[in-house]
């Protein structure tokens, strides 16, 4: 065997568990998040158009990271939910919305929606 492909492997299974602690939202996040959402939270997808159209949580609206200005979001008392699909864009949609003083919470990826949306896919 090759001396580089263990530490190859150790670095791949390195960024793997990286990448799903950024997925991860405690229960405590999901439950606020839910309740946010049973509450009348606005429910905002990040993602590409071309993956909005592929399929996206239960009464989501689009708008993509690129074009998420928050002056269009015109109610900042109303609670924003956001996701997308591995919690990147969400987190930097969710930090640009609080900075605009909205309050937003950071659902991460979409598969966290089965979580707090029991009917969504």
């Amino acid at each position: 065997m090759e001396p580089w492909i263990v530490p190859l492997f150790v670095v791949i299974a390195l960024l793997l568990l990286w990448k799903m602690a950024g997925a991860y939202r405690s229960p405590k996040q999901l439950q606020a998040i839910a309740e946010a959402l049973r509450s009348g939270a606005t429910l905002i997808d990040v993602r590409s158009e071309a993956e909005f159209a592929s399929g996206h949580l239960p009464g989501a609206i689009h708008i993509p990271v690129n074009d998420l200005h928050p002056e269009r979001l015109k109610d900042k008392t109303r609670p924003v939910v956001v996701y997308c699909a591995s919690g990147a864009r969400s987190a930097y949609a969710a930090k640009t919305l609080r900075k605009a003083g909205f309050t937003a919470l950071d659902l991460g990826p979409m598969f966290n929606g089965r979580k707090v949306l029991p009917q969504s896919p």
